[in-house]
């Protein structure tokens, strides 16, 4: 027999717990915001690896040998094309040119003396009172002569080079680095470069496609490799600069290699950019975008409605009866506030975006629209 000390507890533990059961199913049910998945039209697009590659680059280097007279540029100084740079001291080749001018006057006078000489011999010749050998040999000294003049021209032009080359002009617009030599330093032509310049605008970005991502291209455009190139069917090339944001201008496919790496099984392309904002360096690791040039139809849902386990992307769906439901998707990109689903879902499902930590798979739910509009802008 109970005693009635410890019946009296377990009556109202008893009670207690039918209190609790009763309000629990009286309870409302948990209120969620929901969105429907929707598709719409979107540009596929591939991302690549790509690298800011310059049209033009050059180390300056001195193509004679003198000590540096003047330096009319400082470190990464803007320069165009025919500004003087660098002043190489010339007095050595002025000298050696006028020496050289001295020797055309020799020479000349020689020539003169020679045809002086062979007038004469002809003449000798043409009266019978010369011998022919006589005139052949003043013949040849005369073709001596003139050869000796057109040495002494040649070496004029090749002292004029020597000057011309004491004064290093910028054989293109670009932009300089850090200047190597100094006033008064010993440079020439197997010495330390000058100064290196970089050509800024226009720009090539260079990256790799896959085999299988070029038979695509190949297939696509139906084109072959050389024809990707230049190929107004080529889709537009977009780069994405390290800090994240897309450069607004786009470039174009001007160049596909002839042969695949095949230690990577990739064939390089390059792209050209106008880099009208000098956005794009040479030798900059780039991030490289191309969209398909038609749209295709993809289900999107917002980005807040995916969470993520061991098991991969999941969201929670509201079905028939207002009960939640765990499913597993496949994603694909995303798009500003919402990512595509390849797999895993139907156009109209339901997702929850709000309040997902206050349901859990199997419970019934009250559930409203979003306030945010669940098509992309």
């Amino acid at each position: 027999m109970i005693e009635r000390g410890i019946f009296r507890p377990l009556v109202a533990l008893a009670l207690a717990l039918t209190a609790m059961a009763a309000s629990a199913q009286d309870a409302p049910a948990p209120k969620v915001s929901i969105a429907a998945a929707f598709t719409d039209e979107l540009l596929e697009q591939v991302v690549f690896v790509g690298k800011g590659e310059a049209v033009d680059k050059v180390d300056l280097v001195a193509r004679v040998s003198g000590f540096v007279e003047a330096i009319h540029v400082n470190d990464g100084d803007l320069v165009k094309k025919g500004d003087l740079l660098f002043k190489i001291e010339p007095d050595t080749y002025e000298a050696t040119l006028a020496a050289r001018h001295a020797d055309l006057g020799q020479a000349e006078a020689q020539l003169r003396l020679t045809e002086v000489e062979l007038a004469r011999k002809t003449e000798l010749l043409e009266r019978e009172v010369g011998s022919a050998a006589d005139r052949d040999v003043a013949l040849a000294n005369n073709e001596v002569a003139k050869a000796q003049v057109e040495i002494a021209k040649a070496a004029i032009r090749m002292a004029e080079l020597d000057v011309e080359y004491t004064n290093v002009y910028a054989p293109f617009d670009g932009r300089i680095g850090r200047v190597n030599v100094s006033i008064g330093e010993l440079v020439g032509p197997s010495g330390t470069p000058l100064v290196n310049l970089v050509r800024l605008a226009p720009i090539y970005v260079e990256f790799a496609l896959t085999e299988k991502q070029l038979i695509e291209v190949m297939e696509a455009y139906e084109s072959s490799v050389a024809e990707v190139a230049n190929n107004p069917l080529t889709p537009d090339v977009f780069v994405i600069l390290p800090n994240g944001d897309e450069l607004e201008e786009s470039g174009r496919v001007v160049f596909s290699d002839n042969r695949i790496d095949p230690t990577t099984g990739t064939i390089t392309l390059r792209a050209q950019f106008a880099n009208e904002r000098g956005m794009i360096i040479d030798g900059s690791f780039l991030s490289v975008r191309i969209q398909a040039t038609q749209p295709d139809e993809v289900l999107m849902i917002p980005q807040a409605a995916v969470q993520r386990d061991q098991r991969g992307d999941f969201v929670l769906v509201v079905g028939q009866q207002q009960l939640v439901e765990q499913r597993y998707v496949t994603l694909g990109r995303q798009v500003e506030a919402f990512v595509v689903v390849m797999d895993g879902m139907r156009e109209g499902e339901a997702v929850i975006v709000e309040g997902l930590q206050r349901v859990r798979p199997g419970v019934a739910v009250d559930t409203v629209l979003t306030g945010t509009s669940t098509e992309k802008e």
